[in-house]
């Protein structure tokens, strides 16, 4: 640490330098967790583009097909808030490193399947690993890293790797399935997960071996893990037989009174899964909230323009996913640009704002797509407003939310972030599909041809621009941040940041802030696997 003013030497001595150059060791911290979020976002995407090779190769039937899309993300969003917890329980390295054996595991069985029930069984058990996994993913930053500066460089790292493994599952998909088979889709996951399984156990030390002594809440864990994977997948079912139907409506109120029961069991047990106060601290609820709104839109996307590309304009799966790149690029660009902009000492709320705009504008251009569409006109050009939108928002967004939470919390509050963008996504893919394809009928159908098809897909988009503004005016309710941005590192933030991932490192700050996984994904921009791209949407 740097002497004080009065020339007296400080508690700890640390170089100065060690706050701005992260230590090699750091550096591994650093790899492993944006590897182990690149697997779990990818795989949300990454099998889309081949499912009609499955179908193929497996005999799949088109109830399978859904089944195969949808396993991972069902059990991925209903296992999430109890694999945040278990992190916080029992170590995030123990639980990461658990969840990533469980996932490359799972990816090899997938590989492998001779069978349909095969194939879907491995993508549920992939989702389990990675509802596992990306929790602690974040958790291993904010606790490798004092607040200041640099955790929010790390977390502008993460959440680039996050968003780019699911915008870039389209095209690694489609080179895979091209020039491969289907079937390296899911064996890619294999010798990735087994490298960065080697690099986790050997850098993830000291503080990220922790575990707490406070028992798990057993009722509390099986009672928000089955509300939220019914609720998950009664709107996935929606899809398919409408919101009126027992298909999707017996699983919705099921799940809604198991979560209502979960919050009556909380309020009641001493050590809840998910303490309740959270939700009366302001960054937490009003993150939550913008975070699903927003997870209604990006989430659909990827999804209608992989169909508009593929049904309309005649491109293969490889041309699909190539024309996704810049997509990918500006969202890559607009995750990096907000954490520097913070740095500075830019508003996150106002960076928020403005992606919110951004994302708006382009989703409202993206709705005036045709028929004739030019590469330049229809996708290049609001797809990367959209994306780049979507980037600028994110950081800042989700680097807010767990402003001010206990490091003993950290977990939970990424599993909650991750929930609500997966909640969100499923909800509006749901919801924007039905858009579409009432649209689509009432020009005739599929049998209309392209046109009718078009017109589906830009209303999709139309109202997504919609759900976009209404996210934007939500920002406005985030409360102001805690410190500033741009502030100078404190004399506990450079011991943290000399110290990050070493065994006897200090305690680490009893706060953490940063973001909540894609999506998170989820990943959190990634895209949802319902359905493959060349299934009518509309």
């Amino acid at each position: 640490m740097s002497q004080t003013d009065a020339g007296g030497p400080a508690a700890v001595e640390v170089p100065a330098p060690a706050a701005s150059r992260p230590t090699p060791l750091a550096w591994a911290v650093i790899v492993a967790a944006c590897a182990g979020q690149f697997l779990v976002v990818l795989d949300v995407s990454v099998v889309n583009v081949a499912l009609p090779s499955m179908r193929t190769g497996l005999g799949l039937g088109e109830n399978d097909l859904q089944w195969v899309a949808n396993a991972y993300t069902l059990t991925y969003a209903g296992f999430m808030l109890l694999g945040g917890r278990a992190g916080d329980l029992f170590g995030r390295k123990q639980v990461f490193l658990v969840g990533l054996g469980l996932f490359t595991a799972a990816s090899l069985a997938g590989g492998l399947a001779q069978e349909p029930w095969q194939v879907i069984a491995a993508r549920a058990v992939q989702g389990i690993g990675a509802a596992t996994l990306a929790p602690s993913t974040l958790t291993i930053i904010t606790s490798s890293f004092p607040e200041g500066p640099e955790r929010v460089r790390a977390i502008g790292l993460w959440m680039a790797v996050g968003i780019g493994g699911g915008a870039a599952g389209g095209l690694i998909g489609g080179v895979l399935t091209d020039y491969l088979s289907w079937r390296w889709v899911l064996l890619i996951n294999v010798p990735i997960g087994v490298l960065v399984f080697v690099i986790a156990a050997s850098a993830l030390t000291g503080k990220h071996a922790i575990a707490s002594r406070r028992p798990l809440d057993l009722p509390g864990a099986v009672l928000v893990t089955c509300g939220v994977g019914a609720v998950a997948y009664g709107i996935a079912q929606t899809e398919a037989h409408g919101w009126g139907a027992a298909d999707a409506a017996v699983p919705l109120i099921g799940g809604l009174l198991a979560l209502a029961a979960f919050v009556v069991v909380e309020s009641r047990t001493p050590e809840p899964l998910i303490p309740l106060r959270l939700f009366r601290v302001r960054s937490v609820w009003s993150a939550n909230l913008v975070l699903l709104v927003c997870g209604i839109g990006f989430f659909a996307m990827w999804y209608f323009l992989s169909l508009y590309m593929q049904n309309v304009l005649d491109y293969s799966a490889v041309r699909t996913g190539l024309a996704f790149l810049p997509h990918t690029i500006s969202i890559i660009v607009g995750a990096q640009l907000a954490p520097k902009l913070m740095a500075r000492g830019v508003d996150p709320r106002l960076l928020t704002l403005a992606g919110g705009v951004v994302a708006t504008v382009g989703f409202g251009w993206q709705s005036t797509m045709d028929v004739d569409g030019t590469f330049l006109s229809t996708i290049i050009g609001p797809g990367i407003l959209m994306s780049f939108g979507a980037g600028l928002m994110m950081t800042p967004l989700t680097a807010a939310a767990t402003s001010g939470v206990e490091v003993t919390e950290a977990g939970v509050v990424s599993g909650l972030l991750n929930t609500s963008r997966t909640i969100g996504g499923a909800l509006g893919l749901s919801l924007l599909v039905t858009v579409s394809a009432d649209r689509t009928d009432a020009l005739g159908g599929r049998s209309a041809g392209a046109h009718a098809l078009t017109e589906g897909y830009g209303r999709a988009f139309l109202v997504g621009a919609l759900v976009l503004a209404l996210a934007t005016v939500l920002v406005t309710l985030l409360p102001r941040p805690r410190v500033p941005a741009a502030g100078p590192l404190d004399a506990t933030a450079q011991q943290g940041a000399g110290d990050v991932a070493e065994p006897d490192a200090a305690e680490v700050p009893d706060t953490a802030q940063g973001p909540g996984a894609v999506d998170a994904a989820g990943s959190a921009t990634a895209e949802p696997a319902t359905r493959p791209p060349g299934r009518p949407g509309a």
